[in-house]
């Protein structure tokens, strides 16, 4: 009998193979320059240190500000806020009035905020096709930016993170406006209404026939218990990428301790300063970065800005937080807001894959012009 071959390997065969070596390639360097077991012990005492003292502090973050975005919701505020907002959508951003809500949303919770409210056809009936694809790019640029404010400020610059978060807006608005003009060059087909207009009623939010009948107290504890269950998923959502992410980040980041590599926590083979010290001097004029172990927060952001404001703790320990770089972190850090995480799904979603990699490389371009713009900002404000 003739024996079966399996020439050529199936692909899952060559996936498996690639992984293996990927995986090797990655940890045996390491575990050469820092020792087995204190590689190991490293990975595990980092993870822990960031459950205890980043994700936990993270959570209690996203749980109060998940009751005050809900209270904010819940009498008005957001509504109040949507109407103020609405004449600044059309000339800033080629958008309708009703998107200002969508950047609301996703401000006080997260990116795919923006993708329940895109198929609500009450509100996306105000859009053109293109526009309402670029709400994916549009909503990014907000993503947990309440979580991202908020965090800044407690590491004591306040200055810092409202110059960052102008950055942040001036990215929405080069980001919106690349991928409204890509996605109408490829597809001319897509400069047609969204869907009929099927309702005049002004988009609201908060206006709940039922809680409006309850009396204050009870709508207000409503909304603290709501918005602050809704904190607590967000923050346990965000703990995969800060055990995982960050702590890997850390690994090629920071270097041995006072008495060499001894297992202990934060410790690693710094590669990635190394690698970006070959071209210091462009993050150091376009960024203001003086150490070039900065440059792990805008490489995590990419994946998960939750994961990268794990970082902070650590850089601050250093004593590498300053007013630029809080600037400088705010804006790239909301207006990427883990973006090559989530616009695949936010454009699946929209049903347009056609369109994801133009989404990535408008956000892309706009998460480093924030960054750019926050840091000459942030320079002209010092000189003043």
């Amino acid at each position: 009998m003739t024996k079966k071959t399996h020439w050529p390997p199936s692909r899952t065969s060559i996936e498996a193979l690639i992984f293996i070596i990927l995986f090797l390639v990655f940890f045996i360097p390491l575990g050469a320059r820092m020792g087995g077991e204190n590689l190991l012990n490293t990975i595990m005492r980092t993870a822990h240190g960031l459950l205890l003292n980043t994700v936990f502090y993270l959570m209690s973050i996203t749980v109060l500000t998940g009751a005050l975005s809900k209270l904010m919701s819940e009498f008005g505020v957001v509504a109040l806020i949507g109407r103020v907002l609405k004449p600044l959508m059309k000339p800033l951003f080629n958008l309708p009035g009703v998107a200002a809500l969508g950047a609301i949303m996703t401000f006080l919770s997260d990116n795919p905020a923006i993708i329940s409210l895109a198929q609500d056809k009450s509100f996306s009936s105000y859009f053109k096709k293109y526009q309402l694809l670029s709400l994916t790019n549009f909503g990014t640029a907000f993503g947990m930016g309440f979580v991202v404010i908020v965090t800044m400020i407690s590491f004591g610059q306040p200055g810092g993170a409202l110059v960052g978060l102008f950055g942040a807006f001036c990215g929405s608005i080069i980001s919106t406006r690349i991928m409204q003009r890509s996605c109408l060059k490829s597809f001319p087909e897509l400069d047609t209404p969204a869907v009929d207009k099927v309702v005049d009623a002004e988009i609201t939010e908060g206006q709940q026939g039922d809680g409006k009948k309850q009396s204050i107290f009870l709508r207000c504890l409503n909304a603290i218990l709501d918005g602050g269950k809704s904190g607590v998923e967000l923050g346990l959502a965000i703990i995969p990428g800060v055990l995982v992410i960050t702590t890997m980040v850390i690994l090629v980041t920071f270097g041995a301790g006072p008495e060499g590599y001894t297992g202990a926590a934060n410790q690693g083979v710094p590669i990635l300063p190394w690698l970006a010290q070959k071209i210091h001097w462009v993050f150091e004029w376009l960024f203001g970065f003086g150490d070039m172990r900065l440059i792990a927060f805008p490489m995590t952001t990419l994946g998960s800005v939750g994961a990268a404001l794990g970082l902070l703790p650590t850089f601050n320990a250093e004593g590498l937080l300053d007013g630029n770089a809080i600037a400088v972190f705010t804006a790239i850090g909301m207006c990427w807001s883990g973006f090559l995480s989530t616009h695949t799904a936010m454009l699946d979603a929209l049903g347009f894959r056609k369109a994801i990699s133009k989404a990535l490389g408008a956000h892309t371009i706009a998460g480093l012009a924030a960054g750019i713009i926050a840091h000459f900002l942030y320079l002209l404000i010092s000189l003043i």
